[in-house]
């Protein structure tokens, strides 16, 4: 209930007009501990802000800020873009894939980690680099990736 109060509370605080889909979809993101937008999420802003469900969902789901599904409080997006894929990008996202437990596109059961591939984000002279949230690593080796797991893990703690 208290999503759907939150979701009602954004539309009204930032706008019911179509042009204010984008920063709706931000902010009722932010709003979920999963940051992901819900089904319930998407048909309540199609509603509020009198839109079909479709761009609702459209826009959500194109968007690389935004997500339709869950992902963990750390949010790890492997570049596989040219400069960090012939720079091992690869075996960046295995070594992840290594010391979450887990493969592309999925979360750990504890909620903490999501692991996903992206685009270029801009660290092309620290190639192999990974974005968390909004930190972005590079110089990346399979033996910094396990430490840096490590790291984060103690930090939720």
């Amino acid at each position: 209930m208290d999503l759907e109060n939150n979701t009602m509370e954004a539309i009204e605080k930032i706008g019911n007009t179509p042009d204010k889909l984008i920063e709706v979809l931000i902010q009722c993101q932010s709003l979920n501990q999963q940051n992901y937008i819900t089904e319930e999420q998407l048909n309540l802003i199609s509603k509020g802000l009198n839109i079909p469900l479709s761009k609702a969902y459209g826009v959500a789901s194109f968007y690389s800020m935004l997500s339709t599904s869950k992902k963990g409080k750390y949010v790890i997006q492997v570049c596989n873009s040219g400069p960090c894929y012939v720079n091992n990008s690869k075996t960046i996202a295995k070594a992840f894939q290594d010391a979450l437990g887990i493969s592309l596109g999925e979360v750990t059961a504890d909620g903490l980690f999501s692991l996903e591939y992206t685009s270029c984000f801009g660290g092309c002279q620290i190639a192999p680099a990974v974005k968390i949230n909004d930190m972005v690593y590079g110089n990346l080796t399979e033996e910094k990736v396990w430490q840096l797991v490590d790291s984060l893990r103690k930090e939720a703690v």
